[in-house]
C-alpha cells in the first residue's frame, strides 16, 4: 500500500480496478461479496487523501469511471446500425462513464470537506454522501438510475423484500452502509467494540433476511384469484435490424400472429413489445385490417406498441386494440431516450447531418400523462421500455391498480449484460408497488413476475414464444408507494441528524 500512496498513477489504477471489479456484482454476474472489498478499500484511500479535496475529487471519479465502463459498455452496441453514428463510439465508450463517474466524484468530494477520521463515523459520511449523489444522478438532466449498487442484490428476494417499505434509493443507502462496514475492522477501535458492531450489523442484516423470507412464505399461502380471462405476453425475438430496412409488414405481422397463436373462443389479451411495427404507423397498420379480423376474434385485445401521429407530432405509444384496430385505450411515451427518441439540441446537431438514432429523422414528442388502461375490470399502469427504470414516479396519481404493463425493445443492447440490467428493474419495481409486473420484450427478457418480485415464468432474450397469464396473487399496498421517494429524505435526514450528533460530540 505504501508504493500506492507514493504513485499516484497507481493509485488512481487501483482505485480504476476496484470500481470495474466492483461492477461485477451487478447482474448478471450478482458477486455482490466484491462490494465487502471494493468498497472498504475505496473509504481507506479517501480517509488517506481527504487532506486533499483534488486528489479525492479525483478518486471517486476514476472508482465511478472503472464502474460505468465496465457495466455501461453496451450503450455503443445502439450506435453500430447507421454510419453517421460509428465514429461516436469511441466518445460513447468514454465520455458517458466519465461523466456518470462525477457522481462518484463529488460524492468523494463532500466526504472530504466533512473532515474524516478513522472511525465509524466516515462509514456513516461516505455512505450519506454516495447515496445522495446516485439519487441525483437519477434525476440530473432527465435522470439515468442505472445500475444503483442496490442491484447487487436483485438475486436475493427475501433480502430485497425491505423495498416495499423503503424504496429504491433508501435502500440503495442501506446497502452502501452494509459494504462499507468491514472497514471497522481497520479503525483504532478496541477488539470487543469491532466485534459487537459487526454482530449488530450481521443480527439486523439476518432479520431482515428472515422479515424478508416471512413475507414470502406468507403470500404463498395466499389464494389466487382467477383473471376471467387469459393474458398473452409475446416475446417475438424479431432481428433488430428491421429499423433499417424496409420490412414485409405483412409477412411480420402473420409471423407475430403465427407467435401468439390465438384461439377465437377464448377470452385473450395479447400483449406485444414496444415498436414491433416499426416501418409503419398505426394509420398505415390500418391496411392489414383484414389480418386481424381474420385471425382475432371479438373475445380479443391487442396491446402492442406503434408509431402513432397527432396534430405533427409523432409519438412512442402503447395502444390496445380490438380485432378490427379500433383503438380501446392508449399511452404516449412520457419518458424519451436522448439520442434515442430525440435528438437533444435538434436545430444544431440535425444541421450537423445527425438525427435519433431510431427510425426516422423527426424527433419523438414526449407526452405529460399517465392513465391506467382498464381492461376486464382490472387497471395497468403503462411503461414503455426505460420508463420502467424510474422508482417512485410511475404511479403519480397514487390510484389503485393491478398490473404494471411494461413493453419494450431489448435489441439494442445487442447480446450483452444490458437486457439483464434492464430486467432487474422490474423485479425491484414489483416490490416496491407490491404489484405483479407484466413484461413483453423483444431481443430481451419477457416476464410475468408477481408482486414478491418472484418470477412466475419467463423467456430469455435468445428464446421467443409466450407466456400465459390465468390467475395471479393479491397483494396489499405497500407503504413505499403511498409514501414514494419522501422515504429517502426521511432517511437521509436521520444519517445527517447522527453524523452531526456525533461531530459535536467529538466521536
Amino acid at each position: 500500500m505504501t508504493l500506492l500512496y507514493k504513485n499516484k498513477f497507481l493509485l488512481y489504477l487501483f482505485v480504476f480496478f476496484l470500481g470495474l471489479l466492483s461492477s461485477f456484482s451487478l447482474p448478471p454476474y450478482n458477486l455482490v461479496y466484491i462490494n465487502f472489498f471494493s468498497y472498504p478499500f475505496l473509504l481507506w484511500i479517501l480517509l488517506v487523501y481527504s487532506k486533499n479535496k483534488i486528489i479525492s475529487f479525483n478518486l471517486g471519479w476514476i472508482f465511478g469511471f472503472g464502474y460505468f465502463i465496465s457495466s455501461l459498455y453496451w450503450i455503443t452496441n445502439s450506435l453500430t446500425f447507421e454510419e453517421v453514428f460509428k465514429p461516436l463510439i469511441p466518445f460513447a465508450l468514454i465520455l458517458i462513464p466519465l461523466f456518470l463517474g462525477l457522481f462518484f466524484g463529488f460524492s468523494a468530494l463532500a466526504f472530504s470537506f466533512l473532515n474524516p477520521k478513522r472511525n465509524f463515523l466516515s462509514i456513516l459520511m461516505l455512505s450519506t454522501s454516495l447515496s445522495i449523489f446516485e439519487y441525483f444522478r437519477s434525476f440530473v438532466l432527465g435522470g439515468f438510475p442505472w445500475n444503483l449498487i442496490a442491484f447487487s442484490f436483485v438475486n436475493y428476494l427475501e433480502f430485497i423484500q425491505l423495498l416495499s417499505i423503503t424504496g429504491t434509493y433508501a435502500f440503495n443507502s442501506i446497502t452502501l452502509l452494509l459494504f462499507l462496514l468491514p472497514t471497522i475492522l481497520f479503525f483504532n477501535y478496541k477488539k470487543n467494540i469491532k466485534i459487537s458492531i459487526l454482530i449488530f450489523s450481521l443480527l439486523l442484516s439476518f432479520t431482515n433476511y428472515f422479515w424478508g423470507k416471512s413475507n414470502l412464505r406468507q403470500h404463498e399461502l395466499t389464494e389466487k384469484k382467477n383473471l376471467g380471462f387469459t393474458i398473452k405476453i409475446i416475446s417475438p425475438k424479431i432481428n433488430i435490424n428491421r429499423y433499417f430496412q424496409n420490412e414485409n409488414s405483412s409477412k411480420l405481422i402473420s409471423e407475430l400472429i403465427n407467435i401468439s397463436r390465438p384461439n377465437l373462443l377464448n377470452e385473450t389479451l395479447f400483449i406485444l413489445p414496444e415498436g414491433i411495427l416499426s416501418s409503419i404507423s398505426f394509420e398505415e397498420l390500418k391496411k392489414f385490417k383484414t389480418l386481424f379480423t381474420h385471425n382475432f376474434s371479438k373475445k380479443h385485445k391487442i396491446i402492442l406498441g406503434i408509431n402513432t401521429y397527432e396534430n405533427t407530432k409523432i409519438y412512442n405509444s402503447l395502444l390496445v386494440l380490438d380485432n378490427e384496430l379500433n383503438i380501446v385505450g392508449k399511452y404516449y411515451k412520457n419518458k424519451l431516450v436522448p439520442f434515442g427518441e430525440f435528438l437533444p439540441f435538434e436545430n444544431a446537431l440535425g444541421n450537423l447531418g445527425f438525427k435519433k438514432i431510431t427510425q426516422g429523422y423527426q424527433s419523438f414528442s414526449a407526452d405529460t400523462v399517465r392513465n391506467q388502461i382498464r381492461l376486464n375490470d382490472y387497471n395497468f399502469i403503462p411503461l414503455i421500455c426505460y420508463e420502467i427504470i424510474y422508482s417512485g414516479i410511475i404511479n403519480k396519481n397514487k390510484k389503485n391498480y393491478d398490473f404494471i404493463l411494461n413493453i419494450s425493445e431489448d435489441g439494442w443492447f445487442g447480446n450483452s449484460i444490458g437486457p439483464y440490467q434492464h430486467y432487474s428493474h422490474s423485479i425491484f419495481r414489483s416490490i416496491e408497488e407490491g404489484k405483479p409486473v407484466i413484461r413483453s420484450s423483444n431481443n430481451g427478457i419477457s416476464a410475468f413476475i408477481n408482486s414478491k418480485g418472484q418470477e412466475i415464468d419467463k423467456i430469455l432474450s435468445t428464446e421467443k414464444g409466450f407466456i400465459e397469464v390465468n390467475s395471479f396473487k393479491k397483494s396489499n399496498k405497500t407503504i413505499f408507494s403511498s409514501q414514494g421517494n419522501k422515504i429517502f429524505f426521511y432517511f437521509v435526514s436521520i444519517y445527517i441528524s447522527l453524523i452531526f450528533f456525533f461531530k459535536i460530540r467529538g466521536y
